[in-house]
């Protein structure tokens, strides 16, 4: 069973890349309704990287335990006529909790620029369940994904921010 979503949000997709590659600003996109806390006692990594195996706990407002999950990273890039598109994806698995009888996970986030304006980012979202309870689980993770995109597009402003270089000062030389 598939959930998609395709959405142009407003920041270019070199921002929309380097958020989705960092572990706060995803656990930023389902708070304050999902927290994901590390099991690794070093925490989260500052950002994903191809090979990553992860495992997080998940919980609702911050009290309902949801279960375990295992984040696997990869990424791919695909050269299209409209220009380069990067994937990034977790092919991680629900390792207990609710989402455990799903057998298949694959969750592939697609980035490219805007067609029409390189300054805004097409993110188209796929996520792939299987298993035993996917008719079951399809409306309440399709639900949670419409939710996603909302935050996503409300979030994605704030990624576009890169500080100005300092400017030098009129005392050296």
């Amino acid at each position: 069973m598939r959930i998609l979503l395709k959405l142009v949000i407003d920041c270019d997709a070199d921002a929309a890349w380097r958020a989705i590659h960092s572990p706060r600003a995803v656990a930023e996109l389902y708070g304050p309704v999902l927290d994901m806390d590390p099991l690794d006692p070093q925490g989260l990594p500052p950002t994903w990287t191809p090979g990553d195996d992860i495992p997080v706990q998940l919980s609702a407002v911050s009290a309902l335990p949801m279960g375990r999950q295992l984040i696997h990273v990869s990424e791919r890039f695909v050269d299209e006529p409209a220009g380069r598109v990067r994937i990034f994806r977790d092919s991680g698995i629900p390792l207990s909790g609710p989402l455990a009888s799903l057998d298949v996970w694959d969750h592939q986030m697609a980035i490219a620029p805007a067609p029409g304006d390189p300054s805004k980012t097409l993110w188209r979202d796929r996520l792939v369940i299987g298993g035993p309870t996917a008719a079951a689980l399809w409306p309440v993770l399709w639900t949670v994904w419409q939710w996603r995109a909302t935050r996503i597009r409300a979030m994605a402003p704030t990624w576009a921010f890169d500080p100005e270089p300092a400017a030098a000062s009129d005392t050296d030389g």
